[in-house]
C-alpha cells in the first residue's frame, strides 16, 4: 500500500501526463481522482491508500475470470521466458495452440482464426474481410455495412460509424465513412419500431433490416454486424425471433454475418457465445475482452471455413496485418484464462449467479419508483432508471443522474459508474451468490437516498 503522499504524487502526475479513457482530468482534479489501483483478487479491486471496492463493471466487463489469476501471469512470464516474438512469415507454439482452442469452442465452421489485439480490430478485420471476401466472389459492388442504432463495434476509423448514439459521440471524426447503413435496435423496453411485446419487436426490427438490404439493392450490401445482447443499450435481450431472422435474411440476400462477440463471448451470457442463445452460426466472430480476461490484449476474428477459402490462393491473400496480433505471450496467456473458465465452470456460474443477479435487481423494480426495467442475460445486466414509469421518460441533464448516482454507488464501496440514465453491470464470472447481495443491498441502499433527495422515496 502507497503512503498517502505517494498516492497524491501519482495522482497529480496522472492529472499532469495521462490521457485517460473518455474522463476529464479538471473534473477528476476536483474530486480527487483517479484512484490508484495497486492489487485484485476475484470481483474486489483494492486502491494504493488500502480501501477495497467491488468492481461490478469487471474491468471494461471484460476481466471474466476475475482479477489476481495468478496463473494467467505466471503463463504470460513463462512464455517471456522462452521466446517474446517470432521472425516474419513464423509462428509459435502457444499461437497455433490459441487458434485451435478458439476454433474448438466456436459454432460451426467458425475454424479460421486471425489474432489482433482488441475489439476495435477485431471488427475493422471483419468488415475488411466480409469486403475484400465479396470482390473474391465477384461482386465488388458489395461495400455497404449495416449495424444498429446504438451499438458499440470500437473506436478506430472504421468501426466507429458503424452503430453510434449518445454514449458513442463522433462528430469530432466525421465526415462518415461511405456505406455505413444503420437499423433499428430491438431493445424491448424501448423498440424503435412500436413493438409492444419483445417478439413483436423483435420481428419488427428484424423485417427493417431486410427493409433497408432492399431499399439500398441487395448487391450493394457486404455484411450485417451486431452484438448478440446490445452493450450501450444496457444488456437489451432481442426477442427470440430476432437472431433467427437476421441469419434468414442474410442468407437470403448474399450478406454476411458478422457477430460481434467482444463483450458477449467466453461465458458473459451463460454460454461460451451469445449466439448459442439462438442456435445461430455467424459467418464471421469477433472475440476479445474475455478471451483473455484482459490480463494482456489479444482478440480475434474468427471466420468461416467457406468464406477464408476464398483467401487461401497465393495471390488471393489478405493484405492485413498488425505488428503485434499473434503475439506468443499474450496467446499464452489466453490459453492459461481458458483453461480456467473451463476448469473452474465460469460459463455455467454466469448462468446460474447471473440468473440470481437479475432476480435480485427485479426485486427493485418493485421497491423503487425510478427504476424502469431490469433485463441481462447470464453475468450481464442493467437497470433503466427512469423519471416516469408510464412513459419510460428519463432524467433531464440539469438532473444530473449519473453523478449522483455513482457518487452514492462510491460511498457504498461500488465501482460502478452511472451512464446516463442507466446502470450497466458486468462483473467477473467468479461472482458468488454473497458477492450479488452485497452490490444490490448497496444498489437499493443508493437508489433510496436518492429518491430520499428527490422527495419521491415510498415509504411502504
Amino acid at each position: 500500500m502507497a503512503k498517502v503522499s505517494e498516492t497524491q504524487a501519482l495522482r497529480d502526475a496522472s492529472l499532469r501526463y495521462l490521457w485517460m479513457h473518455n474522463r476529464d482530468w479538471t473534473q477528476m482534479a476536483e474530486e480527487g481522482e483517479p484512484l490508484v489501483i495497486t492489487e485484485g483478487k476475484g470481483i474486489r479491486v483494492k486502491d494504493s491508500e488500502g480501501k477495497t471496492w467491488i468492481d461490478v463493471n469487471g474491468g471494461y466487463t471484460s476481466v471474466n475470470a476475475g482479477y489476481g489469476r495468478t496463473e494467467i501471469a505466471g503463463a504470460a512470464y513463462e512464455q517471456a521466458m522462452k521466446t517474446v516474438f517470432a521472425p516474419v512469415g513464423t509462428t509459435t507454439e502457444p499461437v497455433v495452440r490459441l487458434a485451435a482452442k478458439v476454433a474448438e469452442l466456436a459454432p460451426g465452421s467458425l475454424n479460421r482464426v486471425f489474432l489482433v489485439s482488441g475489439g476495435s480490430e477485431a471488427n475493422e478485420t471483419a468488415i475488411k474481410i466480409a469486403r475484400a471476401y465479396q470482390r473474391r466472389r465477384g461482386e465488388p459492388g458489395r461495400y455497404k455495412i449495416i449495424s444498429r442504432r446504438g451499438s458499440y463495434h470500437g473506436m478506430t476509423g472504421g468501426v466507429l460509424f458503424t452503430g453510434g448514439g449518445p454514449a458513442n459521440p463522433r462528430a469530432d471524426f466525421e465526415p462518415v465513412y461511405p456505406g455505413m447503413l444503420y437499423a433499428p435496435q430491438p431493445n424491448p423496453y424501448r423498440c424503435e419500431m412500436g413493438g409492444t411485446t419483445p417478439s413483436e419487436c423483435a420481428v419488427r426490427c428484424a423485417q427493417a433490416v431486410e427493409d433497408l438490404i432492399l431499399e439500398n439493392g441487395p448487391k450493394t450490401i457486404a455484411a450485417f454486424i451486431g452484438e448478440p445482447v446490445a452493450v450501450p443499450q444496457g444488456a437489451a435481450v432481442p426477442g427470440d425471433e430476432y437472431w433467427p431472422m437476421i441469419r434468414q435474411i442474410c442468407d437470403k440476400y448474399g450478406v454476411l454475418l458478422i457477430d460481434d462477440e467482444v463483450i458477449c463471448g467466453f461465458g458473459r451470457t451463460g454460454k461460451w457465445f451469445g449466439n448459442q442463445h439462438w442456435n445461430i452460426v455467424p459467418d464471421i466472430m469477433s472475440v476479445a475482452k474475455g478471451i483473455v480476461s484482459s490480463y494482456l490484449p489479444v482478440a480475434a476474428t474468427v471466420v468461416k471455413d467457406e468464406i477464408a477459402e476464398y483467401f487461401s490462393e497465393r495471390d488471393a491473400t489478405l493484405s492485413h496485418v498488425f505488428t503485434n496480433a499473434g503475439h506468443p505471450v499474450t496467446a499464452a496467456a489466453a490459453l492459461k484464462n481458458i483453461e480456467i473458465i473451463e476448469k473452474e465452470n465460469l460459463v455455467q456460474n454466469a448462468a446460474e449467479v447471473g440468473a440470481y443477479l437479475k432476480e435480485q435487481l427485479t426485486g427493485l423494480k418493485v421497491d423503487h419508483p425510478i427504476v424502469g426495467d431490469v433485463r441481462g442475460l447470464g453475468c450481464f445486466a442493467a437497470l433503466d432508471l427512469v423519471s416516469n414509469k408510464e412513459t419510460k421518460t428519463g432524467f433531464k441533464p440539469e438532473d444530473k443522474m449519473a453523478q449522483r448516482m455513482t457518487d452514492k454507488l462510491r460511498k457504498r464501496g461500488l465501482l460502478l459508474r452511472s451512464r446516463g440514465d442507466m446502470l450497466h453491470m458486468g462483473p467477473p464470472l467468479c461472482i458468488t451468490r454473497d458477492d450479488v447481495d452485497d452490490i444490490v443491498h448497496a444498489i437499493d441502499v443508493s437508489l433510496w437516498e436518492l429518491e430520499g433527495e428527490m422527495g419521491i422515496a415510498r415509504t411502504t
